[in-house]
């Protein structure tokens, strides 16, 4: 009897033990950095009270306090601030309730949320998360490809695209938090992966039947480029164009079509590259910009010793680099661009060289 009931009492010590509830780690919040800080640039709330970045369960209460019916998110929020969630919406306008892929939201909150749920058990995660990926399901333009806020036009702008098919590429990949999903649902969110994938080769520009790069906005029929704001004319684009690619590069065991499309925008990006110019922030007097303040300004100067450097814009004739005032007069020069266009926006940059340098181990990989 004795050891019948130390035995019990072990067994009980170790099942108190494992049911201990296990530690929630970290979940990243890196890709809500946009939308928080398009919220510090044109809210007139402000908080200084936030959740800390540990508190999975305040932040992905948060995000569903501010879901829409239609499973998608409005943009350009602090999800991190402690505020009453119908005083922020009744605050925007109604087109900014909407949901939208813009500034790099709606795959955020689905990915984050899969993971809350995977971590915490917590069922109406799931559900929000479950919300969501319909959303991209039913907002998928019929050739494939999703739209961003300025155009109705696949939109490679703020990651719109690229943003959506990497999540989509993580359901494929069968990352564990997604274990979650029906096999219904599942197969819906594959063939619009694979409905994405293709709509990005469709969409490859040619020049004299070399292919090269791609165009912010691209027309989802036809697949041509199309302007998206009137500074946003049809072009090739280095910034959005290092995001496809890096994009591609991550497929694993990718098809021919993939690699050669690898292959042509790399070849695109050398040759496209500016050398002899350095784009510098300098700093000034502070001085008001939208609802913050802000003590630094933009030039484009020579300099033979600067590292290379792509613009933002290529025309589509010769691949020559462009730029375009608000009202969309194109020019050649930064200076002729305003201060509150030369500082909000990026019209030069370094984005090829992330793309170059896994350009070669991409390379050595599929080799």
């Amino acid at each position: 009897m004795k050891y019948l009931y130390q035995l019990c009492l072990l067994l009980l010590l170790f099942s108190c033990t494992q049911s201990k509830t296990t530690e929630i780690p970290t979940i990243s919040l890196d890709k809500f950095s946009d939308g928080i800080h398009h919220w510090e640039l044109y809210s007139k709330i402000r908080s200084e009270a936030r959740f800390d970045s540990s508190d999975v369960i305040s932040i992905s209460n948060n995000l569903l306090a501010y879901q829409n019916e239609d499973g998608g998110w409005p943009k350009n929020i602090d999800w991190l601030a402690k505020l009453n969630p119908d005083s922020v919406t009744n605050a925007l306008s109604v087109r900014y309730r909407q949901s939208t892929f813009d500034n790099r939201n709606i795959f955020p909150q689905i990915e984050y949320l899969s993971q809350a749920y995977y971590y915490t058990n917590i069922e109406k995660y799931k559900i929000a998360a479950q919300k969501g990926f319909e959303y991209i399901l039913r907002e998928q333009f019929p050739q494939g490809g999703w739209k961003g806020w300025d155009a109705e036009a696949i939109t490679y702008n703020d990651d719109v695209m690229t943003g959506i098919m990497e999540l989509l590429l993580s359901v494929k990949e069968g990352r564990i938090y997604f274990d979650w999903l029906s096999q219904d649902l599942k197969s819906q969110l594959l063939e619009a992966y694979q409905k994405g994938l293709q709509v990005i080769l469709k969409s490859q520009i040619e020049i004299d039947g070399q292919k090269t790069a791609w165009c912010q906005q691209h027309d989802p029929v036809s697949y041509e480029p199309v302007q998206g704001r009137k500074y946003e004319h049809p072009s090739i684009t280095a910034r959005e164009s290092s995001d496809i690619v890096l994009f591609l590069m991550k497929i694993e065991h990718p098809s021919a079509k993939v690699k050669s499309a690898i292959e042509a925008a790399v070849n695109w990006f050398e040759n496209a590259k500016i050398e002899g110019y350095d784009y510098q922030t300098i700093t000034i007097p502070e001085r008001a910009y939208h609802e913050t303040t802000v003590n630094f300004d933009r030039k484009f100067i020579a300099d033979k010793n600067a590292q290379p450097v792509w613009a933002r814009y290529y025309d589509l004739d010769e691949s020559k680099p462009f730029l375009s005032k608000v009202d969309g007069e194109v020019v050649y020069n930064l200076d002729e661009i305003s201060f509150d266009r030369r500082i909000g926006y990026d019209w030069y940059g370094y984005w090829p060289e992330k793309v170059l340098q896994q350009y070669r181990i991409w390379k050595t990989k599929i080799n």
